[in-house]
């Protein structure tokens, strides 16, 4: 390994000082604007149930992000800790009567150590290689999840008692749980945003620019790549332990790798390596998937749930084919040509 570097890095000139502040104060409005439509979406009749599971969707694309669109990794067995942490979280919850919060923290915890395990194992390779092994890594737990008798098996966890937050809130009432869920979703979101403009998140960049060149400046990219892949396991499973306590349930149906393959639809729909653009996308794909479920008719043709996956594929084509930048990536690239 590469010394570490010791020269300093260069002080930032004028005009990049001031595109930096610019970009945060058009951050800072967007996600202010972002937090008021969630905040005022139920009372413009939009059920909170599923906005809420939006969001849990949203954190999980997001968390896929930091480690796909920042990292330069491809994971197909992200689902393992969203499944992990739901498990987990609803044991807690249902069999060892623990408070929604420390379910919530035991879940995650779980998805983290399961992130250090997994990501000491594929970190080492690069490309389809690391792809193939975290695919594999997923389906060995889906297994393990279809045998363990804690997991019930095909009927999963269910009826998972939400319980008070903190001994306070009603998690039963569904304008409560959905605010502890946007709560949950912003302060995941803002994570993310700060890990990715911070100097790690520079460095991480680096590495996914151009590898060699990082390793010759004395940047150790495993370590870096590894802590990112355990950042990212870990929100994947604040994502997946908070979607358990809303729906009281944990299935196999979230370690599958129908899953995986979802949430990188969302990545790339929405717009890979941007900030807001997971956000968008998983508003898409579960809207349509929800939109789907109670079947439509077109030209005395009735499209139901059957036709979900052959949608979410169809879309996921144009998406490659059309806007390779997803949508948030095309209106910022049109933006910047506007100005």
């Amino acid at each position: 390994m590469a010394a570490p570097s010791t020269q300093p890095m260069p002080a930032p000139t004028a005009p990049e000082v001031d595109r930096q502040a610019r970009e945060a104060h058009r951050f800072a409005i967007a996600t202010l604007v972002m937090a008021g439509a969630f905040a005022l979406a139920p009372f413009v009749g939009i059920y909170p149930i599923f906005l809420a599971k939006a969001l849990c969707f949203a954190l999980f694309a997001c968390a896929f992000n930091l480690l796909l669109g920042f990292g330069g990794l491809l994971s197909f067995g992200h689902a393992m800790f969203l499944g992990t942490a739901g498990y987990v979280s609803a044991h807690a919850a249902k069999v060892w009567g623990a408070p929604p919060e420390l379910a919530i923290l035991a879940g995650t915890l779980a998805s983290a150590v399961l992130g250090i395990v997994t990501g000491l194992l594929a970190i080492r390779r690069q490309g389809i290689y690391f792809a193939m092994i975290t695919l594999a890594l997923a389906q060995m737990v889906f297994f393990l999840y279809l045998q363990t008798p804690f997991t019930h098996g095909e009927d999963g966890i269910q009826a998972v008692p939400r319980g008070m937050l903190f001994g306070v809130l009603d998690l039963n009432q569904p304008l409560i749980i959905y605010y502890v869920v946007l709560a949950i979703f912003l302060g995941g979101f803002l994570l993310i945003h700060r890990v990715i403009h911070s100097p790690f998140g520079n460095v991480l960049k680096a590495i996914r620019e151009n590898e060699p060149r990082a390793l010759s400046l004395g940047y150790d990219a495993e370590r870096y790549k590894l802590l990112a892949f355990i950042l990212s396991a870990t929100l994947s499973g604040l994502a997946g332990a908070t979607k358990a306590i809303l729906f009281q349930l944990a299935s196999l149906t979230d370690v599958q790798w129908q899953m995986s393959g979802e949430v990188v639809l969302m990545t790339l729909l929405g717009g890979m390596g941007t900030i807001f653009g997971p956000v968008v996308g998983a508003f898409v794909i579960v809207g349509i998937e929800s939109y789907l479920s109670a079947g439509i008719t077109v030209f005395g043709v009735t499209f139901g749930a059957q036709w979900v996956t052959v949608i979410t594929g169809i879309i996921f084509v144009v998406c490659v084919l059309a806007f390779r930048r997803g949508i948030v990536g095309e209106l910022g690239a049109w933006w910047a040509k506007r100005s």
